[in-house]
């Protein structure tokens, strides 16, 4: 009587589940607290971040792009976190497109240039000026690659844009953790700012490359490793016949 197999159970890698539940949960918490922290902008008076930034060549322009990059911003990156969703990829492609479309949109004409205004008035000068410019640089043309490749059906090189992309909206929530804790530690305030600002931007963008190149060489691997069987399989099966004619005292004439 023939008996079914068990199937062994899958086991999730530390590093999906950082990936698919540690990570989205903590950008999603750090996108609410920048939220609720930006609430101030929204008010009559001033906030005392523009208070700092004084003078301003037209404050009101600047309170401006301000609120747009907030909002903007924190729109799509909670939208990249549920477009990234494999239950949303899979099971709602409408979704997941229209989605899409709304957050290139708001990228591209109301985080990204805001972005590079509010750039030239950062704190730091020129390296932070330069830091984030370079970040949305970074974003738009990947947002631009991720919509192209979506176009063509490039589902592999869709995918690695959209992460860049995330990557780099994930920016304003790992600058302002290792803020925080130089803060706590009482180191100096402009060197601080500048770390935190160039270390998740170059990191966040070599961490997508790496996670894309060990993506394409596990492919090429699987790849490799088929056809070897393949070229292999018809010798297996002309050794196996043998057997069973040598153990069924068969004998050819």
């Amino acid at each position: 009587m023939a008996t079914a197999l068990a199937r062994p159970a899958h086991r999730l890698s530390l590093g999906k589940v950082l990936q698919k539940g540690v990570l989205p949960l903590a950008l999603v918490a750090g996108a609410a607290l920048i939220a609720i922290g930006s609430v101030v902008y929204f008010s009559e008076e001033a906030p005392p971040f523009l208070l700092e930034k004084l003078p301003l060549p037209n404050e009101d322009l600047w309170l401006l792009a301000v609120r747009v990059h907030v909002v903007t911003a924190i729109f799509s990156l909670v939208a990249c976190l549920v477009l990234r969703s494999a239950m949303v990829v899979r099971r709602a492609p409408i979704l997941h497109r229209w989605l899409g479309r709304v957050t290139g949109i708001a990228l591209l004409l109301g985080a990204v240039p805001s972005g590079f205004y509010l750039a030239l008035f950062a704190k730091g000068g020129l390296p932070s000026t330069i830091g984030f410019l370079l970040s949305g640089v970074i974003t738009a043309l990947a947002m631009v690659e991720a919509i192209r490749r979506a176009r063509r059906g490039e589902v592999a090189a869709h995918r690695r844009a959209a992460n860049h992309v995330l990557a780099q909206l994930s920016v304003a929530v790992t600058s302002r953790t290792l803020l925080l804790c130089f803060d706590t530690f009482g180191y100096d305030p402009t060197t601080s700012y500048l770390i935190s600002l160039w270390v998740p931007v170059i990191g966040s963008a070599l961490l997508v490359e790496i996670g894309a190149c060990r993506r394409v060489c596990a492919y090429l691997f699987r790849t490799l490793s088929q056809l070897l069987w393949r070229s292999h399989a018809p010798h297996r099966g002309n050794a196996v016949a043998v057997d069973k004619l040598a153990g069924s005292g068969v004998t050819a004439r």
